[in-house]
């Protein structure tokens, strides 16, 4: 009995990673906005599917660059970005201007891009965690 247990336990554990993200009523009503805000701020470069313009703007759409590096992703879009960043194997060295969204435009465009396009696996962006990512000096 207490070796069935321990084995539950353990393959509940190993496989707990695996499990997507429940996605709440509050995620989904944070997509839908952000949505839109993709839309008027986004779209124009990293298109309607996310793919962007291969050496030119990056990808959304299967990005390695969100899973490995979060809070610069947040950043990016809270403040823009510039410099050189590699994503999917691929260097960039573009200019993203500062979109000046709030804090919740920000987590409600990262949750739509975190959960559009085949990206998945990914929790929910919250205001909180935007207003804790500082700028870099």
């Amino acid at each position: 009995m207490k070796i069935t247990i321990l084995i539950s336990t353990l393959i509940s554990i190993c496989l707990l990673p695996l499990i997507p993200p429940v996605q709440t009523p509050e995620l989904t009503a944070s997509i839908a906005r952000g949505r839109e805000i993709y839309a008027d701020f986004c779209l124009q470069c990293h298109l309607a599917n996310g793919e962007g313009t291969k050496g030119t703007v990056p990808p959304l759409a299967g990005s390695d660059y969100l899973k490995k590096y979060r809070i610069e992703s947040i950043r990016s879009v809270k403040y823009g970005q510039s410099g050189k960043i590699k994503v999917n194997g691929i260097e960039y060295n573009g200019t993203m201007p500062n979109p000046n969204l709030s804090d919740e435009e920000v987590a409600d465009v990262m949750n739509y891009i975190l959960h559009s396009w085949g990206n998945t696996g990914y929790r929910a962006v919250t205001v909180s965690e935007v207003k804790a990512i500082q700028k870099e000096k």
